[in-house]
């Protein structure tokens, strides 16, 4: 890994690139698939699963059995590792509930606010080399606790048409309505669209690899919600000397096992800092058994040594990572001063790691630099916010004449009207 030195910040565009491929070529194929399924419904599905995930399975629900099965064999220390995780999730989810907002804005014009769960909603849980049962609890917990009805959740199965135990416990574990052996673009389109076999959800949540990605965006155009364009993991990491290079290696190295296209960063004042977690990086990737695949990803990845805080806070807030690591003395000026992050760690005893399964927050986050305008999964992204008003014939006659002018003002006699009538039977 190379040591970029005080990089001008004309510099900067170039590196807070992203290591993805161009979305010309990503969408065309994205975009062709999702005819293929509108058109031709679970065949097309089928066909796409067998082409991508290598299995000839036939697209069917998970049954009862199966999941019976699978948690029968999933060890009881890691049934309990779950157990613990879940109710972690639930605890902080819980408490970010609101009650209804009541407020009377002049006399007799009362307005209020309350929240609705998204009925139906759909969960991508991605399987290929690291199926993300961890991803199940995230989602599925808040779901539930919202109270949506229906939580349909589609993931990859194996060559041999298997889903992992493990996330076939947690989704029975968290309350989901119904399985899908099917993931990839297909698995978006399907839940898009809607087929014989797959519901159509209103929401579709959970992370994914670059076409993933694309293909929950290209939903948003049929009229289906997303939780956020999250692609390839990421993590930046502000460090002094105060840092441990061992534990800011292992936590850069724990999202560079993500994928090939994960990218992880380091930002400190110090260059010893940044020589002892570049060697400690090379001493903990030979022990990995996806050192392969992490190798890519630290190929992407950067040592950035930065001088001044403010220059160091102004370039992480401009990349707005995903992760977001906080390893230095003045603390504080980075916690306050961040503006955009997924979700922030702070000390040399908080790994990253702790987020992504068990601490209680959301590992289900913006990347590719969103975090500067979206939020990481929470309650209410399971919900809605609806407003409610009554007005009583008092309160019309106090604001009536606001409505009328400013209608009026518009040209919308219509508008108008509707204010005019009512105040003309209260005047007789």
């Amino acid at each position: 890994m190379k040591i970029i030195k005080n990089p001008d910040r004309s510099a900067w565009a170039d590196l807070i690139k992203r290591p993805t491929q161009s979305l010309e070529s990503i969408e065309e194929t994205v975009v062709q698939i999702f005819d293929d399924v509108q058109r031709n419904g679970d065949v097309a599905v089928q066909k796409y699963t067998s082409l991508f995930d290598g299995t000839d399975a036939e697209l069917t629900t998970v049954t009862n059995t199966e999941i019976t099965n699978a948690a029968q064999k999933v060890s009881e220390d890691l049934k309990s590792a779950i157990q613990v995780a879940k109710q972690n999730i639930e605890t902080f989810h819980s408490a970010q509930k609101t009650g209804k907002i009541e407020i009377e804005t002049m006399p007799g014009v009362m307005c209020w606010q309350e929240k609705r769960a998204i009925e139906r909603i759909g969960l991508y849980i991605p399987g290929g080399t690291a199926p993300l049962f961890s991803t199940v609890l995230m989602l599925a917990v808040p779901a539930q606790l919202a109270g949506c009805k229906e939580i349909i959740l589609c993931t990859p199965p194996n060559k041999n048409g298997v889903i992992a135990n493990e996330i076939l416990f947690a989704a029975q574990l968290c309350g989901v309505t119904k399985i899908y052996k099917v993931g990839g673009i297909q698995a978006i389109a399907a839940m898009t669209f809607g087929t014989d076999t797959i519901p159509q959800v209103y929401k579709i949540f959970g992370p994914g690899n670059q076409f993933v990605t694309v293909a929950k965006q290209l939903a948003t155009k049929y009229g289906v919600a997303i939780d956020m364009p999250a692609g390839p993991s990421e993590l930046l990491v502000v460090a002094d000397d105060s840092a441990n290079p061992a534990y800011v290696a292992s936590d850069l190295l724990s999202q560079a096992e993500h994928g090939a296209d994960s990218q992880v960063i380091l930002v400190s004042n110090s260059e010893a800092l940044l020589t002892a977690v570049e060697l400690e990086i090379q001493q903990q990737l030979t022990a990995l058994p996806r050192q392969a695949m992490a190798q890519k990803a630290i190929d992407n990845s950067k040592l950035i040594l930065i001088g001044d805080d403010q220059d160091a806070l102004d370039f992480i807030n401009a990349y707005g990572p995903e992760h977001f690591i906080v390893c230095t003395q003045n603390e504080i000026f980075f916690l306050e001063g961040i503006r955009n992050a997924g979700s922030v760690f702070v000390g040399n005893y908080t790994p990253e790691s702790a987020g992504d399964y068990a601490s209680g927050t959301n590992h289900t986050l913006p990347t590719n630099g969103y975090s500067k305008a979206y939020s990481g999964v929470n309650l209410d992204s399971f919900s809605k916010s609806m407003t409610f008003q009554k007005i009583s014939k008092e309160g019309l006659k106090t604001i009536g004449k606001t409505i009328e002018l400013m209608a009026d003002a518009e040209g919308l006699q219509a508008h108008k009207n509707a204010v005019s009538i009512r105040l003309n039977d209260l005047a007789k």
